[in-house]
């Protein structure tokens, strides 16, 4: 049998390597995002076009992220599910909850797949019309291109890559995400 305090060694342990690990090994912070967004705008279906995504995403197919605002508990619910392999593949689904951690953007927030760790998730890009947007971490190691239909033209996202390297944003070595 475990004790308790062997238990919350392991579990700090293994949050420390993973913080570690998904956090990258650039020296280089990005903090820089989009000036502002409107929540109620934000929330909704996106796509995920392309991306250089988490070893959880690998071999993703109709990538979807849907964020909800639970005003009860102050936070964002993100509703995430792909296809494994092919558009018709093992459905996945990946929930995960999000603090804005910059209220006065609401461009910077905080994102935890599971207790205790959270992420950094910036808001580096975003449509006027918030058809698309481009979130990206600290180190430059991810990056989601996404937008609220399934399909983009490959000159639009073309377009959206040039604007998120304009920024200073890493945007080499996307993969992109097919979609039905």
């Amino acid at each position: 049998m475990f004790t308790e305090k062997f238990l919350r060694v392991v579990i700090l342990g293994v949050s420390l390597m993973l913080s570690t690990f998904l956090s990258g090994c650039s020296s280089k912070q990005f903090t820089a995002t989009v000036p502002a967004v409107d929540l109620q705008r934000f929330m909704g279906t996106w796509y995920v076009w392309t991306g250089r995504t988490t070893f959880l995403e690998k071999d993703a197919h109709n990538a979807v992220e849907i964020y909800t605002w639970n005003a009860e508990k102050q936070r964002i619910d993100i509703g995430f599910t792909f296809n494994k392999g092919s558009l018709d593949g093992e459905l996945k689904s990946i929930p995960q909850k999000a603090w804005i951690e910059n209220p006065q953007t609401n461009a910077h927030w905080k994102v935890s797949p599971f207790w205790p760790l959270k992420f950094d998730y910036l808001v580096i890009g975003l449509d006027p019309d918030y058809q698309w947007t481009a979130i990206g971490v600290p180190s430059g190691k991810y990056l989601w291109i996404m937008g609220r239909n399934p399909q983009v033209a490959d000159s639009k996202l073309q377009e959206i890559v040039q604007t998120v390297s304009k920024t200073g944003y890493p945007v080499e070595n996307l993969t992109v995400i097919p979609h039905r």
